[in-house]
């Protein structure tokens, strides 16, 4: 498999793990707030909202299912479909991730999933970056041609 392609594939991979996650986590976010006998388990406490302006976590839950999860979902489909906006929408989607983890740190305490979204917005920028050409992938040393290879290249 090429370096392209692989890359490819790892940034549908991150893409979609982000849009299928944003979206499962909005909804519970949603459900906590609707229905306060699961917001003990969906949700966290309302107590971190204070000083936001947020009274329960529908909103924040919404905004995380249609916007985070969402434009992860529109770039997935674009790389998926191979359209030329495609790393456009991917940088996108992953400078979203990065505000929504930036906005949250400030908000809420610290918390495991909180650097896993950040690494994963990092890591798209770092694979669109790859795929423009905007990064040099190496080759290992076991992948330089010998030199009877490369002066049989040469002819």
């Amino acid at each position: 498999m090429d370096t392209k392609r692989a890359t490819r594939i790892t940034l549908l991979v991150v893409e979609a793990f982000v849009a299928v996650t944003a979206v499962a986590g909005g909804l519970s976010l949603m459900v906590g707030a609707l229905v306060p006998d699961l917001a003990t388990v969906l949700s966290p406490p309302v107590e971190y909202l204070e000083g936001s302006a947020f009274s329960s976590y529908l909103v924040p839950g919404l905004a995380l299912a249609l916007i985070l999860g969402g434009i992860h979902a529109l770039a997935f489909i674009l790389l998926w479909r191979r359209r030329p906006s495609a790393l456009l929408a991917s940088a996108a989607a992953g400078f979203a991730a990065l505000i929504w983890i930036f906005v949250q740190m400030m908000l809420i305490p610290f918390s495991f999933l909180q650097a896993v979204y950040f690494i994963a917005g990092a890591v798209e920028f770092g694979l669109v970056m790859l795929l423009l050409g905007l990064l040099p992938i190496t080759r290992t040393a076991s992948a330089r041609p010998r030199p009877v290879e490369a002066e049989a290249e040469a002819r």
